[in-house]
């Protein structure tokens, strides 16, 4: 599966997102701040704890789980009302 998102490719390690800037469109477009700070510090954990393909779901990029990864946590914490992501509460 393809995102067309922008990271650095699987064999960078380091943290692919050094800020909320850097994080695609699609998740500064959609995200409050506070909720988009979630994703980018969950994905780049997520990017360093899946590094290993053996960790990842058979046939799953390390970028694409690290998204997954992140946008779970950004669902524990917000809900979508109107076309809009919002707190829960």
């Amino acid at each position: 599966m393809k995102y067309g998102w922008d990271c650095k490719p699987d064999v960078e390690i380091g943290m692919p997102y050094d800020s909320i800037a850097e994080l695609p469109d699609s998740v500064q477009e959609t995200l409050p701040k506070k909720a988009q700070q979630i994703y980018r510090r969950v994905f780049n954990s997520a990017w360093k704890e899946y590094a290993d393909p053996t960790r990842r779901r058979r046939g799953a990029s390390l970028e694409e789980t690290a998204h997954k990864v992140a946008w779970a946590a950004v669902e524990k914490s917000y809900e979508k009302k109107g076309g809009r992501w919002v707190e829960k509460g």
